[in-house]
């Protein structure tokens, strides 16, 4: 088996990854390189110094030899029980905000949790429970089919929550089948909509238009997708990410159509063939393809352009082309640059280049490759996909 490569820009982005504070246990399992390469990738970079946290706050303890008039003593002492009540309220509401999803079920169990530490009337008054409803639940015995319903509703709450809540009812239903679980969509969809929640994605539209004269070029997928060797059939496309400051940066990304993973992408300032280029070096130097491979694109600039022909002609690739105006044509890189878009860029606001290069970085190599299941390929993941190719290889 040939030693696993990685690009230099992949190795820097681990070490952004890391140096937000994420544990090497985890970074190794979410991206899948080995504790020993990761150590020796930061023992290369000089460690930034870690900055000591000194308390911003401070207690001032109010002595009461200090205080000579009686009455002062007697306002600071109703001051202070009703700070005390104050803080008992606040850290209520506090500790009850991530538990609390206003299910009455919920709440009932929050108070008795707590009923020893806080007062069942205060916690009533504050979480809005009329104390004769919150006494009346403990004489009431759910049925099977409740507590099926309440156990399936913490199900789909927790897929929904682990994708960052970007499931809806189609894959959440498929995760819960796997699990075990016998459960239509039309039900999924029902219990979504009890909790409140729903796939966030945000499409935007913007049309383009192409003002250069465009020249048709061959055409060898003709639309046909479907491949079951890995490195038979590539695609790559550029998108557009905004951010505040460097404006306008380039996304170009490749990806393997027979495990629908993104094997290479670049992040540039620029859209030029530059750009197009790198990311075909990424997925080449990642996937080291024996034997001929098809790369099919668009007919923009930068993939027709004389600089990204020739590393075709060097990597022994066959160029193939989208007729002009039809998308439909590279459809499946069109649909990941979407689900980018519609999944996180369009809810994010980037700063600046190096921000949004970071988001990108984990999105594509920790959630779309190694969590993000697909309906093309059986509802799992890319990088499962791989695997289980590679084994019948």
């Amino acid at each position: 088996m040939r030693r696993k490569s990685y690009t230099e820009d992949f190795k820097k982005m681990i070490i952004e990854v890391y140096n937000t504070g994420k544990p090497i246990k985890e970074i190794c399992k979410e991206y899948g390189v080995s504790t020993t390469s990761l150590n020796n990738w930061i023992n290369q970079v000089q460690p930034k110094e870690k900055i000591s946290k000194k308390p911003i706050i401070t207690n001032n303890k109010i002595r009461n030899n200090e205080i000579k008039d009686k009455k002062d003593v007697e306002e600071i002492s109703k001051l202070k029980k009703e700070n005390e009540k104050i803080r008992m309220e606040l850290e209520n509401l506090k500790k009850s905000y991530s538990h609390i999803l206003k299910r009455r079920r919920d709440i009932i169990k929050f108070i008795d949790d707590n009923k020893s530490i806080y007062p069942v009337r205060l916690m009533c008054k504050v979480l809005h429970m009329p104390k004769s409803t919150y006494y009346q639940s403990h004489h009431y015995t759910p049925s099977r089919r409740t507590l099926e319903s309440e156990t399936l509703k913490d199900q789909i709450l927790k897929i929904y929550t682990e994708s960052n809540r970007r499931y809806g009812a189609p894959k959440i239903q498929k995760i819960l089948e796997q699990s075990g679980h016998k459960i239509s969509i039309k039900r999924v969809q029902r219990f979504m909509k009890q909790l409140n929640i729903y796939s966030i994605v945000i499409k935007k539209f913007r049309p383009a238009k192409a003002n250069r004269k465009v020249i048709e070029r061959k055409n060898l997928l003709k639309q046909d997708f479907t491949t079951n060797k890995i490195n038979e059939k590539w695609v790559g496309d550029i998108t557009y990410i905004y951010t505040l400051k460097d404006g306008w940066c380039y996304l170009a990304s490749v990806m393997d159509l027979c495990t629908r993973k993104i094997i290479g992408y670049s992040f540039s300032k620029t859209m030029d063939a530059s750009v197009a280029v790198a990311a075909l070096n990424n997925a080449y130097t990642l996937q080291q393809p024996v034997g001929s491979v098809i790369f099919h694109s668009d007919l923009g600039v930068q993939y027709t352009s004389t600089d990204f022909l020739n590393r075709l002609k060097k990597y022994k690739m066959k160029s193939s082309n989208s007729r002009k105006g039809c998308p439909y044509d590279n459809a499946c890189i069109e649909s990941f640059h979407s689900i980018l878009k519609k999944e996180q860029v369009n809810n994010v606001q980037y700063l600046d280049f190096e921000s949004a290069k970071l988001d990108l970085f984990i999105f594509i190599e920790s959630w779309y490759n190694r969590k993000r299941i697909h309906g093309s390929i059986g509802y799992i993941t890319p990088q499962m996909k791989e695997d289980l190719v590679k084994k019948v290889i």
